[in-house]
C-alpha cells in the first residue's frame, strides 16, 4: 500500500554558498524538486510515497535515483531518458537578499514525460495524489498531468496541490495565471503562498483563502506567508499560526515543500475528510507543518533538510 503518489519534477539544487571578488557564486549541489521535496517529507515521518516523473541518463540522474532509492520514496514509476538531460535549478540571492531561480530546462527531463509512460498501478494503491505546476509549463507533461489527475480522481483519491510558481519557467505570466487557476480547480486541499494568491487574485492572505474555498471546490487552504507563518482555512475553522522566530536560518529552498509534506502526512494520520476538520485539528496540522518547515531552513537543501519527526516534536513540545 502506498500513502502518497505525486507526478512532477526531480532536480538538482545549486544553491549559493558564497560570492567570489567578481560576484559569481560558489555553489553546492542538492537534490530537489518541490514534488519530490514533498514526498521526502510525507516518507521522512514514516509513509509510503512514489514518485512518478523523469531524469536523463546522466550523472545527476543516476544520483537523484539512488537519493529516492536511499530516503524510501518508490523509484517504479521512473523513467530513465537518453534523449534529454537532467533538470538543473539555480539558486541565487539578488542584492535585497531574495532568491533567484535559473533553469537549465530547454526542455528538461521532467517536461517530457508522457501518460503512455506513467504507471497508474501506483495510483491503484494511493490514498492521496500531490502536484505542482511545474508539471504543466510544457507538453507532453501537461497532458500526462491532466490525464493522471483525471485518473486519480476516478479512483476517488484525495488531491492536493502547490501552484508553487516559478515565473522565469513560464512562457508568460498570463498562461502561468490560467494553469495555475486550473490546478486550483483540481485540488482537495491546496497550499498556496501570499505571494500567489496576490498574483493570482490581487487579495490579501484571508480574503484569498475565502476566494478559493468559495469558487474552486477545494475543501481546505493553507495560505504560507513566510516569516510571518501560515493561514488557515475550511468550512469549519480559520486561523494563524506562526512560524519559528528564534531559528537560524540558512537556506529556505525547499521550506514550502516540506511544510506541505509535512501537514497533508499530518492529515492522513488524522483520518478525517479535510473539510470537516475543526480548529484544534487544524491548528495541530499547522503547528507540525510550520515546525518542520522553519527547522528545514536551518539546513542547506531541501530533500536533504527534512527534519526527523523527533526533532519537530521536541521542538513543538519545548
Amino acid at each position: 500500500m502506498i500513502d502518497v503518489v505525486s507526478l512532477g519534477e526531480l532536480l538538482i539544487d545549486f544553491t549559493c554558498q558564497s560570492v567570489d571578488g567578481d560576484g559569481y557564486p560558489t555553489m553546492a549541489a542538492h537534490p530537489g524538486g518541490s514534488v519530490a521535496n514533498f514526498l521526502a517529507a510525507v516518507a521522512k515521518f514514516g509513509m509510503k510515497t512514489a514518485l512518478m516523473g523523469k531524469v536523463g541518463n546522466d550523472a545527476f540522474g543516476k544520483m537523484l535515483l539512488g537519493t529516492l532509492n536511499k530516503i524510501g520514496i518508490e523509484t517504479r514509476g521512473m523513467v530513465v531518458a537518453d534523449d534529454v538531460f537532467t533538470t538543473l535549478a539555480f539558486v541565487t540571492l539578488d542584492e535585497t537578499g531574495n532568491r533567484e531561480f535559473s533553469f537549465a530546462r530547454k526542455p528538461g527531463a521532467d517536461t517530457r514525460i508522457s501518460f503512455e509512460e506513467l504507471d497508474l498501478s501506483l495510483l491503484d494503491e494511493a490514498k492521496a495524489f500531490h502536484f505542482s505546476t511545474l508539471s504543466l509549463t510544457d507538453e507532453p507533461a501537461i497532458t500526462a498531468t491532466e490525464k493522471v489527475i483525471a485518473y486519480a480522481k476516478s479512483k476517488g483519491r484525495l488531491i492536493t496541490y502547490d501552484p508553487n510558481l516559478r515565473k522565469p519557467l513560464w512562457r508568460s505570466e498570463e498562461f502561468a495565471r490560467q494553469q495555475l487557476l486550473w490546478g486550483l480547480s483540481q485540488a482537495d486541499v491546496v497550499k498556496i503562498s501570499d505571494e500567489e494568491v496576490e498574483f493570482l487574485f490581487s487579495l490579501g492572505v484571508q480574503e484569498g483563502a475565502k476566494h478559493i474555498l468559495d469558487n474552486y471546490g477545494v475543501k481546505l487552504v493553507f495560505v504560507t506567508c513566510g516569516p510571518d507563518g501560515c493561514f488557515f482555512m475550511n468550512a469549519n475553522a480559520k486561523g494563524m499560526v506562526p512560524s519559528l522566530s528564534d531559528i537560524r536560518v540558512v537556506d529556505t529552498t525547499g521550506a514550502g515543500d516540506i511544510f506541505g509534506g509535512s501537514a497533508v502526512w499530518k492529515l492522513l494520520t488524522l483520518g478525517k475528510a479535510p473539510e470537516t476538520l475543526d480548529e484544534e485539528e487544524l491548528r495541530q496540522v499547522v503547528t507540525f507543518a510550520c515546525t518542520s518547515a522553519g527547522l528545514s531552513t536551518t539546513k542547506f537543501g531541501g530533500i536533504s533538510s527534512v527534519p526527523s519527526y523527533e526533532e519537530v516534536m521536541a521542538r513543538i513540545q519545548g
